[in-house]
């Protein structure tokens, strides 16, 4: 079961951790672009990658809507089921692709007035990368589609090996039509346009030669099944709506920060965010390996290995939480030195204030064991209600914390507010779920 499991989450592991890098890669040329202000380009490419940065993680539920059914019907031996999880998938993600690319008028001018940085040589190298990097928006989406489904169907290499493509394609197509080319930012925005489509190619071709033979001949009207696609239709709306409950309180967390009118203090809370996302790198894994383990053991009635899963994902997540505790505790100056800027006139000020708030960094891996597996094992069960309600009452709670403590202890509150965030999720799907027994009960019958 342990190799089960880190066959699924390393390569997940992985997968997230080329995302950061091509970040820093995409930032570096950003800023050697020749002719431009490098501080101008790179604040605009932030800006550009945060558009489309919203428009993907609204478009996540695809991934993990199908990475459950998926999952489920691999585990039954469903050859038809899973076979028409996979076109049903690509079908929504199409749809959902082109609905976007048909609207970027008025969603490229909505978020271009909203986004706007005052500067019109900024505003229009925005613009210029958001009109150019929209049509990768149908494969990206696409992508999403095929991840989840391989997921489910217990196969996270292939994934892994085209998402470390589409990032290699990119970095290097971003240097030839940036640099080389010299088209400025909009460079970079064609190389995504590449890069995803390339990955949307290869994926397509992989599928072909790995599964063609255990695929089955399926109908349109099959597909279209209006049972299976309400089914389909209503757990990716519970996660629409979860999602959009996560979206808020991470941009009310920077909202926040940015509102205590203390630039370091807006500084530090960006930095240590940061430290809090190289952990949910690393568990996310395990969180993937949950979702397809857990929906492959409902779906083979395998109760026995159901409750072994989870409880080793558990235990898998709590080592990894630890394994950051000791690392931040020992070394934690030095990592945050690492991403402030090295000739920072103000790196000894940021290093005082990230000091009273480091706490909370070291707390927060212990808070977020248990919630990011409990997603996992939500996602393979298909209990996405649950998903959704736990959500939705942590945000609750998550701003009455925030805007009840915060005048009476600062940027603590916005710590405290995040960290109970996290913790109660989980706590809440334990206990929504019977403490898992309901999922047990599903996978007995």
């Amino acid at each position: 079961m342990n190799r089960e499991i880190l066959r699924l989450a390393i390569p997940n592991i992985i997968s997230n951790i080329t995302v950061p890098l091509m970040g820093i890669a995409s930032t570096f040329i950003a800023g050697r672009i020749a002719g431009s202000d490098g501080a101008v380009t790179i604040g605009a490419l932030s800006i550009g990658v945060a558009i489309f940065n919203f428009i993907y993680w609204n478009c996540s539920f695809l991934r993990m809507g199908t990475s459950g059914l998926t999952a489920q019907a691999y585990g039954a031996g469903e050859k038809k089921e899973y076979t028409l999880m996979l076109w049903r998938a690509l079908c929504v993600a199409l749809c959902v692709g082109v609905a976007a690319f048909a609207l970027q008028w008025p969603i490229g001018e909505f978020s271009l007035w909203f986004m706007s940085t005052g500067d019109a040589t900024s505003d229009a190298m925005i613009s210029d990368y958001f009109y150019t990097r929209i049509w990768a928006v149908p494969a990206g989406i696409m992508l999403f589609a095929f991840n989840g489904w391989l997921t489910g169907m217990q196969n996270a290499v292939v994934p892994m090996c085209v998402a470390v493509l589409v990032n290699i394609l990119h970095v290097g197509f971003s240097y030839l039509f940036s640099i080389v080319g010299d088209w400025g930012l909009q460079g970079i925005a064609l190389a995504s346009v590449v890069a995803q489509w390339s990955g949307v190619a290869v994926m397509t071709v992989v599928i072909l030669i790995k599964y063609g033979k255990r695929l089955v001949r399926v109908t349109f009207k099959e597909v279209v099944d209006i049972p299976a696609m309400k089914q389909f239709f209503n757990i990716n709306s519970d996660i629409i709506i979860r999602t959009f409950c996560l979206v808020a309180v991470y941009t009310f967390f920077t909202k926040a920060s940015a509102d205590m009118g203390d630039k370091n203090i807006l500084a530090v809370n960006t930095i240590l965010l940061q430290l809090f996302t190289l952990f949910s790198y690393m568990n996310d894994g395990f969180a993937y390996a949950a979702e397809a383990l857990t929906g492959r053991f409902v779906g083979a009635r395998d109760v026995a290995s159901l409750k072994r899963c989870i409880k080793l994902c558990v235990v898998w997540s709590v080592v990894v939480a630890l394994m950051y505790v000791g690392v931040y505790v020992g070394w934690w100056q030095d990592i945050f030195s690492l991403l402030v800027e090295s000739e920072s006139t103000n790196l000894t000020e940021l290093l005082a204030v990230a000091k009273e708030y480091i706490v909370w960094v070291i707390i927060i891996p212990i808070a977020c064991a248990m919630p990011f597996v409990m997603d996992g094992i939500m996602v393979g069960a298909t209990r996405s209600r649950i998903m959704r309600d736990s959500m939705i009452w942590s945000a609750v709670c998550y701003f009455a914390l925030l805007y009840g403590t915060r005048w009476l202890i600062g940027n603590n509150a916005i710590w405290l507010a995040f960290t109970s965030f996290m913790f109660i999720r989980g706590v809440l799907q334990y206990f929504m779920s019977d403490k898992l027994r309901d999922i047990y009960r599903e996978a007995e019958r």
